[in-house]
């Protein structure tokens, strides 16, 4: 039997791939996991952290500028399953609430090279879309799990912290239970 060594290169790219692998996760759901600081500094009723929107069509949407709406910040990915099941009930729901002042903002994980497919989602979605581009999301801390969202008020205040659930994903009970108070509706 023959033992044939690999190319220095080929060890080299064995590495990296076994660190990242280290590095990373994959959850149950499908959706990649990366490990990190988690915005636990993110308090209730406090003002949340800033974000910007870069949007595919080129425009700048910052939290800062949607005072008197609320805003949900949802991270996603075209690679996450759950992403896939929640973003269209979050678009319906937009949709039907932006007349109320409800804004979504949705952040994609996805690499730049998967931008085709980033653009093909955001045709089906009724909010804006743009990718995150770093997996740091300022006071909001690293975005590890996904999909993962934040809700802020009409007076700029953290309503909802997404790293609190223990399934992250929106359902139409849940937008009811959380947002739908902050809109001035009562069930």
């Amino acid at each position: 039997m023959t033992t044939q060594l690999a190319s220095p290169a080929h060890q080299r790219g064995r590495r990296r791939f076994l660190w990242r692998a280290a590095s990373l996760g994959l959850a149950a759901s499908g959706c990649l996991v990366m490990r990190g600081a988690q915005g636990s500094s993110l308090k209730l009723g406090e003002l949340a952290p800033p974000l910007v929107l870069h949007t595919l069509d080129g425009r700048q949407i910052a939290t800062r500028e949607l005072l008197g709406q609320v805003v949900i910040a949802t991270f996603w990915a075209t690679w996450c399953a759950p992403c896939r099941e929640e973003l269209p009930l979050l678009s319906a729901y937009a949709e039907r609430h932006a007349h109320e002042g409800l804004q979504v903002l949705g952040f994609s994980l996805d690499e730049p090279g998967a931008l085709p497919k980033v653009e093909a989602v955001g045709r089906t979605l009724y909010f804006p879309v743009g990718l995150l581009g770093s997996p740091w999301a300022g006071g909001y801390g690293r975005i590890w799990k996904c999909p993962v969202s934040f809700v802020i008020d009409r007076s700029g205040r953290l309503a909802h912290n997404g790293w609190d659930d223990e399934d992250p994903s929106w359902t139409d009970a849940r937008l009811v239970q959380v947002v739908d108070p902050l809109l001035g509706r009562h069930g």
